[in-house]
């Protein structure tokens, strides 16, 4: 029994030291730094104290969660759609679908602009319609749009991998008792993909939370947390109070993560 404890101890050590070094040193040091300003660990308060940080968390959180909310109904109904049917081109569409995988947020950034922006399509469609171009990709609309657009591939995986363990028997039995499309889908699909969508639906919001790359590149009328560290960490050369939004905004992320995980059981995967 000892040599199998050692050997096991032997086997989990590299993770353990990956784990400490590229996680629990880096957070630690991050924590430490938050305290080190000229408002101390009182830095770690301001942002329910400091109007600007607390409307930035406020926007994030809901930007996040509207996010969330339309990537899981899109990516549910395509999901399952695909699962169920087989047609000529469902591969071609697939790939396209899971395409904004290869892009990073600088981008699909650059996507929305061209897509809602001063020279967009959709603004010249406008301009053509009404005489008024339609602008909105450098406000919180362009930014969902982005979130949204890279969102849908992996929680569109999540889902179709989900959906083929499902039994058609089971909403055979539901059909042949009388129940109709919408309570199938209530009673019997919904449940049947509840673990996929809160392990989904978690790293969707996590990702929103702290991505960066498209926020910052449509940033001009965007107030969300990652930006606004960068702000205060760039612009007023605040390393403590930057660190101590990037701890709280951290630990925010993964407490979403931990509560997924606790409601859907062990079939919520981890994000970074």
């Amino acid at each position: 029994m000892a040599r199998s404890n050692r050997l096991l101890l032997l086997l989990f050590l590299p993770a353990g030291i990956v784990f400490a070094a590229f996680f629990l040193v880096p957070l630690g040091q991050l924590f430490v730094i938050g305290g080190t300003g000229k408002e101390g660990w009182a830095a770690y308060g301001a942002i329910l104290t400091n109007r600007n940080y607390f409307n930035s968390l406020v926007s994030t959180t809901l930007l996040s969660a509207s996010v969330t909310g339309a990537t899981l109904a899109i990516s549910g109904v395509a999901g399952v759609f695909l699962t169920r049917n087989r047609f000529w081109g469902r591969v071609a569409l697939v790939a396209m679908l899971t395409f904004p995988l290869a892009f990073p947020g600088v981008v699909i950034g650059f996507m929305v602009i061209m897509l809602a922006g001063r020279q967009g399509v959709i603004g010249d469609v406008a301009e053509w319609l009404t005489g008024e171009p339609l602008v909105f990709a450098y406000s919180m609309a362009g930014l969902f749009i982005g979130y949204v657009y890279f969102s849908i591939p992996r929680t569109i995986l999540t889902v179709m991998a989900a959906a083929e363990k499902l039994d058609p028997k089971v909403e055979e039995a539901a059909r042949s008792l009388g129940a109709g499309p919408l309570r199938v889908v209530r009673d019997v699909i919904v449940p049947g993909l509840k673990p996929a969508l809160l392990s989904a639906g978690a790293i969707c919001f996590a990702t929103a939370m702290g991505a960066f790359g498209t926020a910052f590149t449509l940033a001009t009328r965007i107030n969300v947390l990652p930006v606004t560290i960068y702000g205060v960490f760039t612009e007023e050369a605040n390393i403590a109070a930057a660190a101590a939004l990037s701890f709280v905004l951290g630990v925010l992320t993964w407490a979403v993560l931990a509560l997924a995980r606790t409601a859907a059981g062990s079939t919520v995967a981890a994000a970074g």
